[in-house]
């Protein structure tokens, strides 16, 4: 008896086995039957990146000689590449599976679409804040923008990130949703920039005459745009002074503002200096209720 089951599952396992073969054979037969469109199918993916490469270089250069700002011409480029890539990806489709038409092939891409726009809401959301970006123009590649408590220059903008490069060499990839949404600081939008300073003179200075030795002092400045005027204005009674509010024009990046606040800031307080004028340290006077008494050592009492 225990022989007879023995060889009942032998003859499973080997029908088992049989079985497993037939399958994996089976599917070696339909992978080569499929290798042709496979094979086709990579061949039409190749040729349209190459394509898309192609396209997209020589539309590149023919807006640069048509003078057309790079946001848009970039904007033009990557949709252009895109609309390759849709029509390569459906060819490629049609290949690999010939019972599909194009028409089946779109339908399925525009249902996938809207699956895929609910899935991956936030990069649709880039992708369309990405373009906005790049038709409407607000920022250029170059320029200096703040959004947020990140500060820099814009290196490239693309459909769904942008590159901001900071003033201390970190680069920032800003989702484009997130520019689009928060306020954007263009600080490099206007060839000139305003800066202002605070500046201090003591309570006995004549203050038309501390005005005027600041106001020669900033407009000697080189940093210092000569064709803007120079605004200096007596801000308040501050503790221990009266405050100017010093404001003048400069170039607008972050670094041209560094060294013309240096500048103007080196050059006030020397111009005061040599006019006299006090910049005054913080005073504080102590007031007491009861008269104190003041008591001078004895001259016995001093040691000898």
């Amino acid at each position: 008896m225990a022989a007879d089951d023995n060889d009942a599952q032998g003859i499973l396992d080997q029908d088992a086995i049989s079985t497993v073969w037939h399958s994996v054979l089976e599917l070696w037969e339909s992978f080569l039957e499929r290798l042709p469109f496979l094979v086709s199918g990579a061949i039409a993916l190749a040729v349209t990146w190459g394509v898309a490469r192609l396209v997209g270089r020589a539309v590149g250069r023919f807006l640069v000689h048509r003078r057309m700002r790079r946001s848009l011409r970039d904007l033009i480029v990557q949709l252009l590449v895109a609309a390759i890539w849709v029509v390569g990806l459906t060819v490629a489709m049609v290949i690999v599976f010939p019972n599909m038409t194009p028409t089946k092939v779109l339908a399925g891409l525009g249902l996938s679409s809207i699956a895929i726009g609910f899935a991956f809401k936030d990069i649709v959301e880039n992708f369309l804040a990405g373009i906005l970006i790049l038709w409407r123009f607000p920022f250029e590649f170059g320029d200096f923008i703040a959004c947020g408590d990140i500060t820099g220059k814009v290196e490239q903008i693309t459909v769904r990130n942008t590159m901001v490069r900071q003033t201390d060499g970190q680069l920032v990839v800003l989702p484009n949703a997130q520019l689009f949404k928060q306020p954007v600081i263009v600080m490099t939008s206007l060839p000139r920039r305003r800066v202002t300073i605070v500046c201090g003179v003591a309570y006995g200075e004549d203050v038309g005459d501390a005005r005027g030795v600041i106001a020669d002092a900033v407009r000697a400045c080189e940093t210092v745009d000569r064709q803007q005027v120079v605004e200096i204005f007596a801000q308040e009674f501050a503790s221990s002074s009266i405050n100017f509010e010093v404001s003048w024009w400069c170039g607008p990046t972050p670094l041209e503002v560094r060294q013309s606040r240096d500048e103007v800031v080196e050059a006030v307080k020397r111009a005061l200096d040599g006019a006299g004028i006090e910049i005054p340290f913080p005073y504080r006077t102590l007031t007491f209720k009861e008269p104190l008494a003041v008591q001078r050592p004895d001259a016995a009492g001093e040691p000898d």
